[in-house]
C-alpha cells in the first residue's frame, strides 16, 4: 500500500496492542515514539471498549527519541521492561516495537528472550508501522506468543477441546460479543473452547493450552489463516476454515451442522440442538410479521455495505438471504494482499451469485462516499451499514442507517454481537428501530402523505 488515505478505518502494525490487551491479565511494553501508544489506544476506544486491563495511559513505552536514533535504544527498552516487570502484575508481557526501532534495527524479540531465559513471561515481536496493518500486526503477536512463549512441547491432544480463531480485537468494535457468542454456539455441540481473547477467556491458561486442541476453528475469511497454518505445522493440529460471521438461523445452523461433521458428531445430536435454536429464533422472527406489514411502505431493500469482510460478509448474507434485501454495493475495507483479494471475490461470487459484481476494494471512506452518495439521492429505501465516515451523508440522504464497522464514537458497544441465531434478531431490532429516531412511523402516516 503505498498512498494516502482519507478516513482510515484500521491502523498501523502497531495496532497489535489491542490484540496483547485483549488477552486477560496480558501487558504490551511498546518501544517507539511518543504518542505510538496514545494513537493506536484513541483507535481502540471505538465504540467506547474501554482500556482493559493495562490499556490507555497505563501502557509501558520507552518513548524513544533523536538519542535514540543515533545511539540505539536498546538500553532503554531493558530499563522499561524491568520497570514494567517490578511495578505490574501480569501473567504475559508482549514487547512490540514501533517505525524508530524498526529504522534503527534495535532487535526486541532477542532482548525478550533473554528475560524469558530466566523464566519471565516475556515475549518480543517487530511491529513497525511501515510493515502493514492492524491485521497483520495481529497475526504477527499471535504467532509470537505462540513461538515463544506456548513454545515447541509435545501435544497431549484432549479430544472435543478447540480453539478459536475469529475478529481482530479492537479492529471489530463488536469483537467482545462476537468471541462470547462464538464460545456459546460452539459450546452447543459439547465441545470445549479455548476462546483465546475477551472476557469469556482464561487468559494464559487457555493459551498454554493450544497445542492440545483436538482441531482449530477460523471464522474469518482471510485474517488468521497464517495463524493456523502455523499451528498445522508446530503442533499437527487440523483446521476447519469457517470464512463467513454466521448472522441469523440459516447461517448459524450451517455453521453447526459443518463444525460437527468436521469433529465427527453424531447427526442426532447436532440436529437436535438446532431444532431448539431454530424453534425459539423462528417464533421470534414470525412474531415481526405484524411490523412488516404494517410498515412495508416505509422499510428500506436496498443495501449498501462497508468495513472488515468478516463481518459485511455475515450481515449482508442475512439480510439477503433471510430478509429480503438487495445488495447494490459491499466495500471491503480490512485491505488484504492480492491473494486474499481473489480469495474474497470467490467467496463473494460463491455466496452472492447474482451479486458478484457489486463487492470492491476501498480503504479510502472518502471514494467509498464519493461512490455512495449519488446513489442514496437517488432513493429513500436504502440501509447503509458502515462508521462514523457513512452515518452523517447517511443521514442527510433521508436513509435508514446502522452501524457495522469502526470507527464508532456516537454508541456505546458492551457486549453486542450479530453471531449466531439470537445475534440476527438483535440485528433486526437495531435495524428497524432506527426508523423511528426523531418521528412517528405508521402505515397511516405513510398514507397521509401520499394524500
Amino acid at each position: 500500500m503505498n498512498c494516502e488515505i482519507s478516513q482510515p478505518r484500521f491502523t498501523c502494525t502497531l495496532g497489535a496492542q489491542s490484540t496483547v490487551l485483549a488477552i486477560p491479565r496480558a501487558i504490551p511494553i511498546v518501544h517507539a515514539g511518543p504518542g505510538c501508544s496514545s494513537i493506536v489506544s484513541a483507535f481502540a476506544q471505538s465504540g467506547y471498549q474501554g482500556e482493559a486491563y493495562a490499556g490507555g495511559n497505563q501502557v509501558p513505552s520507552t518513548n524513544t527519541d533523536e538519542s535514540n536514533v543515533v545511539f540505539g535504544g536498546e538500553r532503554d527498552l531493558r530499563s522499561e521492561i524491568e520497570g514494567a516487570l517490578k511495578v505490574m502484575k501480569g501473567d504475559l508481557f508482549v514487547v512490540l516495537s514501533g517505525c524508530t526501532a524498526g529504522i534503527i534495527g534495535d532487535n526486541v524479540e532477542e532482548i525478550a528472550k533473554d528475560y524469558a531465559s530466566q523464566g519471565l513471561p516475556l515475549v518480543g515481536t517487530d511491529t513497525p508501522g511501515f510493515k502493514g496493518n492492524a491485521y497483520s500486526g495481529h497475526e504477527a503477536v499471535v504467532k509470537a506468543i505462540i513461538n515463544q512463549f506456548v513454545g515447541n512441547v509435545k501435544p497431549q491432544v484432549e479430544k472435543g477441546l478447540v480453539n478459536v480463531f475469529a475478529d481482530v480485537p479492537a479492529q471489530n468494535p463488536f469483537w467482545r460479543g462476537d468471541f462470547e457468542q462464538l464460545k456459546k454456539l460452539i459450546e452447543k455441540l459439547g465441545l470445549k473452547v479455548n476462546i483465546l481473547f475477551g472476557t469469556s477467556s482464561k487468559g494464559i491458561s487457555e493459551w498454554k493450552n493450544i497445542p492440545n486442541a483436538e482441531f482449530n476453528i477460523l471464522v474469518s475469511p482471510w485474517v488468521g489463516l497464517d495463524i493456523v497454518e502455523s499451528l498445522k505445522q508446530k503442533y499437527g493440529t487440523p483446521y476447519l476454515h469457517y470464512p463467513i460471521l454466521p448472522v441469523g438461523a440459516v447461517q448459524s445452523s450451517h455453521f453447526l451442522r459443518t463444525i460437527a461433521d468436521f469433529a465427527g458428531i453424531p447427526n442426532e445430536l447436532v440436529e437436535e440442538v438446532i431444532k431448539k435454536e431454530e424453534e425459539r429464533y423462528y417464533e421470534f422472527f414470525v412474531d415481526t410479521a405484524d411490523f412488516f406489514s404494517t410498515l412495508q411502505n416505509n422499510l428500506p431493500y436496498e443495501l449498501y455495505a462497508s468495513g472488515d469482510s468478516l463481518t459485511i460478509f455475515g450481515v449482508t448474507k442475512y439480510l439477503e438471504n433471510e430478509v429480503g434485501y438487495i445488495p447494490n454495493a459491499v466495500f471491503v475495507t480490512d485491505n488484504p494482499n492480492q491473494k486474499n483479494e481473489n480469495n474474497l471475490k470467490e467467496l463473494f461470487k460463491k455466496e452472492f451469485p447474482e451479486y458478484d459484481d457489486k463487492l470492491f476494494f476501498e480503504i479510502d471512506s472518502e471514494k467509498i462516499a464519493e461512490n455512495v452518495i449519488p446513489e442514496l439521492q437517488k432513493t429513500n429505501r436504502a440501509l447503509v451499514l458502515g462508521s462514523d465516515w457513512e452515518k452523517l451523508y447517511t443521514k442527510q440522504s433521508g436513509n435508514l442507517f446502522q452501524y457495522i464497522s469502526a470507527p464508532i464514537h456516537q454508541q456505546l458497544i458492551i457486549s453486542k454481537s450479530y453471531v449466531g441465531y439470537e445475534g440476527g434478531l438483535h440485528l433486526l431490532e437495531d435495524i428497524y428501530n432506527t426508523l423511528f429516531e426523531g418521528k412517528t412511523i405508521t402505515n397511516q402516516t405513510y398514507q397521509a402523505k401520499l394524500a
